[in-house]
């Protein structure tokens, strides 16, 4: 079992200073915490608890980490099927709930679904199943529900990496396909490269009505219409390969992380296009997969090692939260 502590390398600031001017001028935070076999991919942070929440590859358990790496179990749901994987993950602050994505990998049997959790009691409130169209999705062996995030409204909105498609699951748990935009799917993908299967991945709910939703494969990123789903392409100055997951801060930066970085953009046209403003470099061997805006308005990745997990290549216990500063 590998219980080495990674060194980390020194990340580039953002902001508006050059980078020259800002390396060396703070340290980031760097939470290290143990559990074995974790594997967390999703990431979120709770304002009013005041902690991260993180998922888990196999084991059907949500976890609290806190400031100093102290972890405690939230959620635990052995009654979902074995080995499914809590994905995407976003807390809903005006009803206290955590909506977590549920999705089975290959070879499991197909599973995917959204789940609602109070808070404050940790049960779960809802377990709202995720389908396609029989007619429209028949080539695909099965859908991979992926990201979330919540309206004012309490609606959530999930992403479907396989057949470039959201969802919206209201205050029940009823769930419906709510944008299948001709536009996710305009763009070329190299079919040849690693995860070429993944399309739509992270989504953010902007409180002006519309969602920003970032597709792997392409590069690209979307504008869509909380309303009626409509979708447009937002122009950026380039694309943003393999992006995998997106925040917003409360200064309207948005953040995108892949597996090797982390981009900046701002906006002054409400996301008809934007620009990339500074960017960082992740360490790509430790597999980043979610970004979260932590207290004090703070940029956190998660090493989850998550590839490791999949393709079961050891054991491991500890993994990280690192602030990108």
């Amino acid at each position: 079992m590998d219980l080495h502590v990674p060194t980390y390398p020194k990340y580039l600031g953002f902001g508006l200073w050059p980078l020259s001017e800002r390396r060396g001028l703070t340290k980031p935070h760097i939470i290290s915490f143990r559990s074995p076999n974790l594997y967390p991919e999703g990431l979120t942070w709770d304002p009013i608890d005041q902690h991260f929440i993180v998922g888990s590859l196999r084991q059907r358990t949500i976890y609290s980490v806190s400031h100093v790496g102290i972890v405690d179990t939230l959620i635990s749901e052995l009654s979902l099927p074995e080995n499914v994987t809590f994905l995407g993950l976003t807390v809903d602050n005006h009803h206290r709930r955590l909506l977590a994505v549920i999705q089975a990998m290959e070879p499991l049997p197909p599973f995917s679904a959204l789940a609602a959790y109070d808070l404050r009691s940790r049960k779960r409130l809802f377990l709202a199943p995720l389908h396609g169209d029989a007619d429209l999705d028949s080539s695909l062996s099965r859908q991979i529900a992926n990201d979330v995030t919540v309206d004012f409204s309490s609606n959530a909105y999930v992403t479907n990496a396989a057949a470039n498609f959201i969802w919206k699951v209201n205050m029940k748990g009823e769930a419906s396909i709510f944008s299948r935009s001709p536009v996710f799917t305009e763009y070329p993908v190299n079919r040849s490269s690693p995860y070429s299967f993944c399309g739509l991945n992270g989504i953010i709910y902007n409180s002006l009505g519309y969602l920003l939703v970032v597709q792997s494969n392409t590069g690209k990123m979307f504008k869509v219409d909380a309303e009626d789903g409509r979708a447009r392409l937002v122009l950026l100055p380039r694309d943003l390969p393999w992006a995998d997951d997106i925040a917003v801060r409360k200064d309207g930066t948005v953040v995108v992380v892949s597996q090797s970085k982390a981009w900046f953009l701002k906006s002054d046209d409400g996301w008809a296009q934007g620009v990339i403003f500074d960017e960082t470099a992740l360490e790509p061997e430790w597999f980043p997969t979610s970004v979260t805006i932590g207290g004090g308005e703070r940029v956190y990745v998660i090493y989850g090692h998550l590839e490791e997990g999949v393709w079961g290549k050891g054991e491991r216990e500890v993994f990280s939260i690192v602030e990108v500063t």
